[in-house]
């Protein structure tokens, strides 16, 4: 009779998503790991006088730890982005007038859009966060072009009320970037490398595919 010495797979921690956002769930799920999904509750209004780069730390963190304190056992991923023009922060417009203004004061101008995560674990006391900086720069925009661009993809939802990764790529004369899907809400480079440091490997096991 064979003897099976082989040792069982070592059981993945379980991962949550702490946000609503559809653009990084769908990003995540390029890592083919389970993960659940849960809504932070956290006061998003900026504080005095703070930078749009400290903004996106501090909301993407306040994000993690609120779903982690729910969940002490998961590794919990929190994610912010804050457009910065200028040193101004541009958050989602939530309307096609306020979309408008935003591609208006933005046409030819430099944007950088400041993406940061956060991972959590409260059971081993795990919390590292990172900044993904990408720099847009874009055209010249005409009042019909804005016009004609919102009505067709409403980015509403968008900081700074453009998708990259859909027609709003037509906006822009450059794109530079160390992590490229930082742009679309979640920098899955320094997400990895983060989850790695936390005790979850997207390479360390047959991945299942998403529970999200």
């Amino acid at each position: 009779m064979h003897d099976d010495n082989s040792n069982p797979p070592v059981p993945q921690p379980r991962l949550i998503l702490g946000s609503t956002s559809r653009y990084r769930r769908e990003l995540l799920q390029r890592l083919r790991l389970p993960f659940e999904v849960s809504a932070p509750d956290v006061d998003e209004t900026p504080l005095p006088g703070e930078a749009p780069a400290a903004l996106a730390t501090r909301l993407a963190l306040a994000k993690a730890q609120a779903v982690a304190q729910q969940h002490p056992n998961a590794i919990v991923i929190g994610s912010d982005q804050v457009a910065d023009l200028n040193g101004q922060s541009i958050g989602k417009p939530g309307s096609h007038e306020r979309a408008r203004a935003q591609l208006r004061l933005m046409s030819g101008q430099s944007v950088v859009f400041q993406t940061a995560i956060a991972v959590v674990c409260c059971a081993s006391g795990f919390a590292q966060q990172d900044l993904a900086p990408v720099r847009v720069r874009f055209r010249d925009l005409s009042d019909s072009e804005i016009e004609t661009y919102l009505l067709a993809e409403q980015p509403y939802d968008c900081a700074g009320s453009a998708k990259s990764e859909g027609l709003g790529i037509s906006l822009l004369a450059a794109i530079e970037s160390d992590d490229p899907t930082a742009l679309i809400g979640l920098p899955l480079i320094r997400t990895c490398e983060l989850l790695r440091q936390a005790g979850l490997d997207p390479l360390a096991s047959t991945p299942t595919g998403s529970a999200a």
